[in-house]
């Protein structure tokens, strides 16, 4: 009689933890657990005063954005963001209120000298909605949640595709380019535009050679999202800000790269949200997911097909060969 009392005892207290469990998390907040791909309004004196820089072919909504958020122990909120400029940034807590379903969080401005920048935000019909406060100016903006990019079956590649001719016939040259053509090598010998491919892709194979100067800084944009960097970065050699990474996200296992001014290779491959980049023969980062969108990125539409987009606006850098071979399923 005593084993069923005990029994039956700690069934009840099993049931009641579980419903307080069930209560709690239904008014915690933690229905915002996840990610978002973000799109915030900038436009007219806003975009003006902040000095930011459209590119023509920036979704038209908005600029793109990313917000990560997850639990840190039993109830606080944590989190990352990523802002049209910059790297990931980690969000130390976001506050919840219960009363009227609003969420805001603070925080430290990166590559700008202002105060700390400031969101809020809400939750309805899974989508956010809410402002940032960015130097003064009260930004809207939206937030889907990330699709998984999961690939069912495994890719079958196509045919390859060479994306260097003479007359850049294969790229969207924008007003400010400073990108030439000399002897069958794409030279940028000063900041200007971004280079775009006029073709979109979804699952692909990427095979670069490429050299810049001591001191340089370009990039190569994986859908138009997600920039796997090049830069002369002996000092952070395997941060997620070096040459071999995907910016802010992903860090080289190791730093394979050459010296300035010597010629150097990229093997990348991305299918859905995993990459695999081989620096200079060596496999620097091994089929690792990718969590969002980084800076300087076209748009936040991470479900659809994406262009090449070759960063031209920080400094010097040619490319010799540029060859993608595109998923044919």
């Amino acid at each position: 009689m005593k084993i069923i009392r005990n029994t039956l005892l700690l069934l009840a207290l099993n049931l009641g933890v579980c419903a307080f469990a069930l209560a709690q998390s239904s008014n915690d907040g933690s229905e915002v657990i996840g990610r978002w791909d973000l799109t915030i309004v900038i436009e007219g004196d806003d975009l003006e005063d902040l000095g930011l820089f459209r590119h023509g072919l920036m979704d038209a909504a908005g600029f793109p954005g990313w917000l990560e958020i997850k639990r840190s122990g039993f109830s606080t909120l944590v989190g990352y963001y990523v802002g049209y400029e910059g790297s990931a940034r980690p969000i130390s807590e976001i506050h919840y209120s219960a009363k009227d379903g609003k969420y805001h969080f603070t925080i430290p401005p990166q590559w700008m000298d202002i105060e700390d920048i400031y969101f809020e935000f809400t939750l309805k019909d899974n989508k956010l909605s809410g402002y940032k406060m960015l130097d003064g100016h009260k930004l809207e903006w939206t937030g889907v949640r990330a699709p998984s990019l999961i690939r069912e079956k495994p890719p079958v590649w196509g045919n390859p595709k060479n994306l260097l001719d003479d007359n850049l016939s294969r790229w969207i040259v924008p007003e400010n380019n400073k990108f030439r053509m000399v002897d069958g090598v794409l030279v940028n010998t000063e900041a200007g535009g971004n280079l775009v491919t006029n073709e979109k892709f979804d699952d692909f194979k990427l095979s670069v050679e490429f050299r810049y100067p001591e001191g340089s800084n370009s990039g190569i944009y994986l859908r138009g999202r997600y920039e796997v960097q090049i830069e002369d970065s002996p000092v952070n050699k395997t941060s997620n800000v070096s040459i071999g990474g995907v910016y802010g996200f992903i860090e080289p296992a190791v730093y394979a790269a050459k010296k300035p001014g010597e010629w150097q290779t990229y093997e990348i491959t991305l299918v859905g949200r995993h990459v695999t980049i081989v620096h200079n023969g060596i496999e620097v980062i091994s089929n690792r997911p990718i969590p969002g969108i980084t800076g300087g990125s076209l748009d936040s539409n991470e479900g659809n097909p994406g262009p090449i987009q070759v960063q031209g606006d920080h400094g010097p850098v040619e490319f010799r060969k540029f060859v993608i071979t595109p998923a044919a399923n």
